[in-house]
């Protein structure tokens, strides 16, 4: 099908993009700048500038509260996405947590599942891929290789992790291995089989199936390469016409086997400012913004002092009536009295009654 086609103009080269699983936002690594849009709108919500070098990778959590970014400075960067959409425009808000055990730069990132609780893994050309908890921001476990790594991704059961080398080689990590070792060696003679081999160039690209049975691979050799996990067999090789440079397994939508179904609305233009820096006279920009925590610019009264209000006239209405209804509470009072001594007539004479039968003499 003929699907409309839109060139989006980002201030620069990109050298990394992704999308936050909830598909609300869109992150852009143009130089050394991590770039936020919103999808809807295409706002820029912000321009993060916290590393020294440009962007090499960026990806999302799973459930979108946080993204990871790494660069050719080493550093990994741990971000929560809440605290970016609260801080200022002209504030640049601090990442959670700076991941600088890299030595070279980073090549790839990959986040397991869990949110905020997930464990991160990180491949670089310093020959390593580390493993890391999100929440922490503590080290797990590093891998040291024969080779630069320049991929690296996690199965579904975070069982494996595997790593995509220069030299062509896919390395299988396992994470439950015992002993339990923060620092290890993978030595290629020692676990032939544990090694995918078939690309003559860099592999670039790593995705496993969600049944954790297939592995998808993608080199600068041209070839995308469709491999069996068990048996490390290569089940299937498509060639391309240049270096491949991403590819991933992916569900596939619902209405991809519905013959009339296509986008029904295209994606607007990423602006190209900051949102609420940019003249409000560029067509287009009537509408209702929301921006999450910023304070009211206008005058009126907040949530909260229209709640008091509201319960300071609750409480006065309520003292109103106590006091209208003052002459009727004291004949329900004098009525009240009246009845509890009647009561305790009653009571007294059934008790004189009953004393007179028992300690009556028998005849």
């Amino acid at each position: 099908q003929d699907q409309l086609q839109q060139k989006i103009i980002c201030p620069g080269p990109v050298t990394c993009l992704t999308a936050s699983p909830n598909g609300l936002y869109i992150l852009a690594g143009v130089g050394e700048s991590i770039y936020l849009w919103e999808v809807s709108n295409g706002n820029l919500l912000a321009i993060l500038n916290r590393h020294y070098q440009d962007l090499t990778c960026l990806c999302f959590t799973d459930d979108s509260s946080h993204f990871l970014s790494g660069a050719k400075d080493c550093l990994a960067l741990v971000w929560n996405l809440y605290n970016v959409l609260q801080a200022e425009p002209s504030q640049i808000p601090d990442p959670r947590h700076v991941w600088s055990r890299h030595s070279l730069p980073i090549t790839d990132l990959c986040c397991g599942f869990g949110g905020p609780l997930a464990r991160a893994a990180t491949a670089s050309l310093d020959q390593t891929a580390k493993l890391w908890e999100v929440s922490s921001g503590e080290l797990l476990l590093s891998v040291l290789f024969d080779v630069g790594i320049m991929a690296v991704t996690l199965d579904l059961s975070e069982y494996h992790m595997f790593c995509g080398g220069m030299d062509g080689s896919i390395f299988q990590v396992d994470l439950c291995a015992w002993p339990v070792q923060r620092d290890r060696t993978f030595q290629t003679e020692r676990e032939n089989g544990k090694v995918f081999k078939g690309h003559r160039n860099q592999v670039t690209c790593l995705s496993v199936s969600t049944d954790g049975s297939l592995l998808l691979s993608g080199s600068h050799d041209e070839t995308v390469r469709l491999w069996d996990i068990q048996s490390k067999q290569c089940l299937k090789t498509m060639n391309h016409k240049g270096p491949v440079t991403n590819a991933f397994i992916v569900l596939a939508p619902a209405n991809m086997f519905n013959p009339d179904g296509k986008p029904s609305m295209p994606l607007p233009k990423f602006s190209r400012h900051l949102h609420g820096t940019e003249s409000s006279d560029e067509p287009g920009a009537e509408g209702v913004t929301l921006r999450l925590g910023l304070h009211q610019q206008e005058p009126g009264q907040s949530y909260l002092e229209k709640a008091e209000r509201m319960y300071a006239q609750m409480h006065s209405t309520r003292e109103k009536n106590l006091v209208g209804d003052q002459e009727h509470l004291t004949i329900q009072v004098s009525e009240l009295e009246e009845e509890v001594s009647n009561l305790r007539k009653i009571n007294k004479d059934l008790f004189d009654f009953s004393t007179r039968i028992i300690t009556k003499p028998a005849k």
